[in-house]
């Protein structure tokens, strides 16, 4: 019970931080449209010195801006329009065999059993076959269309509580509404980078005047899109702290969640270790590369080109697994053996 404190801490510091953050996400948006409209009086200025702007200049800038970026919103909701159970059509997973399959038996069980824990409708269960890594997502817009996913690996090399852990994260995140608010999120920053992509037509194909308005819609549309990157990031980031500490909650076993991240830190590790780059081990990943389930995962496919990891949508490995035990602990080696029958 003395842990009890920690992860309600937890989970009222993410959530508040959650709400800071998509109050930077809605600023960030608002200094777009300024700095397009900005940028574009400046062009005008400076090719027609003297001269009145048009009528309804300042109601076109914002008007047309505002266009690119509920677009791009809209562009992004249509895509996961058919929910869960669409996605896991694209990233290739299949439903769980719980009447064939040992492993997946125990995989719905556990998801029932969470569900009961979280008082929540129990999600479609699905698994990405092919996939050697241990990981998961969760994704829906609501109970009818949502599902969880499960790796091979998961069920090849997670104990029973570690498969609890696993499940009661990934059921944090239906339960918080995260797949909702990341597909927004990045609908918005989908939109900011369409304004810099028609700024980019615009100084291509229009001439000398086309040149100059171009570059000042490029310039706003990268600040703002990179901004937008940065704030989806971060509250993804959030949105993770709060699923591992619910994941806590709902179990009462830090050993659970925690072995599943130590045990995918050991992967990662080998992995470096054994091929000296994480791109080689692809097959690992087979289903998880997909960009619509990146924000998704319980673990984000490695990337070591990543400028400091500023875009990662998950904390680093290390600090959950210390944020769960209270204190650092190693990777733990896979025992493929030690699953539960």
């Amino acid at each position: 019970m003395a842990r009890a404190p920690r992860f309600w801490d937890t989970q009222h510091t993410a959530r508040q931080r959650t709400r800071g953050l998509l109050l930077g996400f809605l600023v960030c948006v608002l200094l777009c449209l300024a700095t397009v409209h900005l940028g574009l009086t400046l062009a005008w200025w400076l090719l027609f010195h003297g001269w009145p702007y048009p009528r309804g200049f300042v109601l076109t800038n914002m008007g047309v801006t505002l266009f690119f970026i509920l677009g791009g919103w809209w562009v992004e909701h249509d895509a996961m329009r058919g929910g869960g159970r669409k996605l896991a059509l694209l990233v290739g997973a299949r439903p769980a065999q719980a009447e064939r399959n040992l492993a997946e038996r125990q995989l719905v069980n556990t998801v029932q059993e969470m569900c009961v824990a979280a008082h929540m409708q129990p999600p479609q269960v699905v698994v990405l076959a092919r996939a050697d890594a241990i990981n998961a997502f969760a994704a829906g817009w609501s109970p009818e269309d949502s599902i969880i996913a499960v790796t091979q690996g998961a069920l090849d090399y997670l104990t029973r509580d570690e498969l609890q852990g696993l499940v009661a994260h990934e059921l944090s995140h239906l339960k918080e509404g995260d797949t909702y608010l990341n597909m927004h999120l990045v609908g918005m920053v989908y939109g900011l980078e369409l304004i810099y992509n028609f700024g980019a037509a615009l100084r291509d194909e229009a001439g000398v005047l086309g040149r100059w308005f171009g570059s000042a819609i490029m310039a706003a549309g990268w600040i703002g899109w990179f901004s937008g990157k940065l704030l989806k990031a971060a509250v993804s980031r959030q949105r993770e702290w709060l699923a591992d500490a619910r994941a806590l909650q709902w179990t009462r076993n830090p050993a659970g969640l925690g072995g599943v991240l130590r045990k995918v830190l050991y992967q990662r590790q080998q992995a470096q270790r054994q091929r000296g780059s994480w791109h080689s081990d692809r097959r690992s990943y087979t289903g998880l590369n997909h960009p619509l389930v990146q924000h998704m995962l319980l673990a984000e496919v490695p990337d070591s080109g990543r400028l400091a990891h500023w875009l990662d949508a998950h904390p680093p490995l290390q600090a959950r697994i210390a944020k769960v035990y209270g204190r650092a602990m190693p990777a733990m080696a896979l025992q493929q053996d030690e699953q539960s029958p």
